[in-house]
């Protein structure tokens, strides 16, 4: 699990999933095989009555999944780096309220207006990228739909930071091997550095470009002292 030493740190992944479990009488697992989900394009109601339901054509991806992206997605958009391990079911719920009030709300609107509890906070920007690879790596092993509901939030954070709010669940692998990749060359960096769409021009912690030394040049003779040529 990905903990942190933060006081008010606990277990995030722990808070994740188990708030994940907790909420399964909003949301019910489907099929995770998703259409792209345009948020600007979708009603609350379309959510609250379809999306939620799995009943959109073309839309099945695991409602669970759903609601951890939209979550990543509200976070980034909020401006804040932090991962909030016991708060899933406090958005889920909210969301659900804020929809159910303003039914022609966008998505969209919805997801970047609600407001809903904090708690357990981790700075994606005190995490470092191979901290994350290596406790991500075992939990894949030991919980793989565990890990893949991980992944979706940062999925959906990184696509906060960017200029799009298109959920596209299919790109989901695409983004999981972006990830490693990037951790695996840069491990000190970030967990933020990592997700964001911009990536630093230069690696924080990459390693320094070695000097490179000219050849020392002759000097210049002195006027008067120039050999007469031969």
């Amino acid at each position: 699990m990905i903990e942190t030493d933060a006081p008010s740190g606990g277990c995030l992944l722990a808070g994740l999933l188990s708030t994940a479990l907790l909420s399964t009488a909003l949301l019910v697992p489907q099929s995770t095989h998703a259409a792209p989900l345009n948020l600007a394009a979708v009603s609350c109601a379309k959510y609250e009555n379809e999306v939620l339901q799995s009943t959109v054509p073309g839309y099945t991806a695991d409602p669970i999944d759903t609601v951890m992206w939209l979550f990543g997605f509200s976070i980034a958009r909020s401006g804040e780096r932090a991962m909030y391990g016991d708060s899933l079911t406090a958005f889920g719920f909210a969301l659900d309220a804020e929809c159910k009030n303003n039914p022609t709300t966008s998505l969209l609107d919805a997801v970047t207006t609600v407001k809903s509890e904090r708690k357990n906070p981790m700075d994606l920007s005190a995490l470092e990228c191979s901290t994350y690879e290596a406790r991500h790596v075992g939990l894949r092993k030991t919980d793989p739909q565990g890990a893949n509901t991980l992944t979706m939030w940062l999925f959906g954070y990184s696509v906060g930071l960017g200029n799009t709010h298109v959920l596209d669940a299919d790109s989901l692998p695409k983004f999981d091997t972006g990830l490693d990749a990037y951790c695996t060359k840069f491990p000190g960096d970030s967990l933020f550095d990592a997700v964001s769409p911009q990536k630093p021009s230069t690696p924080k912690h990459a390693a320094p470009k070695p000097a490179v030394r000219k050849p020392p040049t002759a000097p210049t003779p002195a006027p008067g002292l120039v050999p007469p040529p031969q």
